[in-house]
């Protein structure tokens, strides 16, 4: 598996595969075609489906340039890849192609070349997937996050404290700001309504209250195109900081005990990102939100005094319960259900690391197995329900609109 380095990216929302990860293609192909006199780039897929809501074109003429940059939007066709498939071509005075790539944006801002598919990422840890790394845990006395150093090296902990002050910073600012989200819904922010109601109700509406406000504080950032982590996508980015914030506000947790918890949620992130997918475009929702509903579930395990086998419980039920889950953004925008879906999984995460805690982790279907099902079942879902907004609630919305423009 490769660092958490390239899971938790620092950027801009609103789409880390549809956002981020093609602003990144761009400026990689920008370095080695400078002096090209124009750019050709053409969509597939998902991009190309619902690339104008998720700003996909703005991230590629900000690099590239509007004046010299063509884009052509093909979402009737996918390149063998990855659903999220470029083409870059390079133009010289007369027209011609003189440099041709073709990209992936494999999901979490990452970005993959057709030719490097053999070769693959670098790797820093040894063992490939939760169970080898569990039993190991348990026989050398360690924590997950312990490994994580092992394998990453002290260096690790600036990082993750860097992207915690990030995460930190987008919760703060997502409460304070009101007002529209840009696009074509009109959708309200609601985060600073729903903080100041919970300060204001009695202690059962605690916990609920306040883990809904941060995860739709950073959710509505990210939609509003703020700086924000990949934890492990841009469109799921509000669920581990909404957790670890709350559990921060209500048990007296140090910036050590937070920065262990984020090693210990990118560990399991890393593990579906390296043996399923958090790619929407390729396995639905579930590759998102469930990941990050599992990453946040066994960081506050973690947080709470877990034992190896009640934060890999946690964790696999946080993904269990989210299988399934489809993507299907209204108007190809990180709005709905999106946002909504950030503060679910949050307060579903927090209840999940409690009911582990209350065992002693045993259970009958191991974390690996769940993403092996999650990748298969989002094998099986139609295109439609995989980040090209043509079907499920998408397809509901714009019916709804359509009648309603009729009448």
């Amino acid at each position: 598996m490769e660092s958490i380095r390239e899971l938790y990216r620092i950027g801009v929302g609103p789409s880390s595969s549809h956002t981020m990860g093609p602003k990144k293609a761009a400026e990689e192909f920008l370095v080695r075609n400078k002096d090209s006199e124009a750019f050709r780039i053409t969509l597939y897929g998902s991009l190309a489906a619902t690339g104008k809501g998720h700003l996909t074109d703005w991230a590629i003429l900000s690099v590239l340039g509007e004046d010299r940059t063509s884009i052509v939007w093909n979402s009737e066709e996918e390149l063998p890849g990855h659903p999220n498939g470029m083409q870059f071509e390079a133009l010289n005075a007369k027209g011609l192609v003189a440099d041709t790539v073709q990209v992936y944006s494999v999901g979490g801002g990452a970005i993959r070349y057709a030719d490097d598919e053999a070769t693959g990422p670098d790797h820093v840890y040894d063992l490939p997937d939760l169970t080898t790394i569990m039993e190991m845990c348990e026989r050398k006395g360690i924590s997950y996050w312990e490994y994580v150093e092992q394998c990453e090296g002290k260096a690790v902990w600036d990082f993750l404290r860097e992207v915690w002050s990030v995460m930190e910073a987008a919760v703060e600012r997502g409460l304070k700001t009101q007002g529209v989200l840009p696009g074509s819904i009109g959708l309200k922010r609601h985060a600073s309504s729903y903080f100041k109601k919970t300060k204001l109700s009695g202690p059962d509406m605690q916990q609920t209250g306040r883990v809904t406000a941060y995860a739709l504080a950073v959710a509505e950032e990210n939609a509003g195109g703020g700086i924000i982590v990949t934890a492990p996508t841009c469109g799921a980015c509000g669920i581990v900081p909404a957790v670890l914030y709350y559990l921060r506000e209500t048990q007296d947790v140090t910036e050590e005990e937070i920065l262990y918890a984020l090693a210990t949620a990118g560990l399991f992130g890393n593990v579906i990102k390296h043996n399923g997918s958090i790619s929407g475009a390729e396995v639905g929702c579930q590759g998102e939100v469930g990941s990050a509903c599992a990453m946040a579930a066994a960081a506050a395990t973690q947080v709470m005094g877990g034992s190896v086998r009640q934060i890999e419980y946690a964790a696999e039920m946080g993904l269990e319960h989210h299988l399934g889950l489809t993507c299907d953004p209204v108007d190809g925008l990180v709005q709905i259900p999106c946002i909504e879906r950030n503060a679910c999984a949050s307060t579903r995460a927090l209840s999940r690391a409690q009911m582990s805690i209350l065992s002693d982790g045993t259970h009958r279907i191991p974390f690996d197995e769940v993403v092996e099902v999650m990748t298969r079942t989002g094998t099986d879902l139609p295109s439609l329900y995989r980040e090209t907004s043509s079907g499920g609630l998408a397809k509901a919305y714009d019916a709804r609109m359509k009648r309603s423009a009729c009448d």
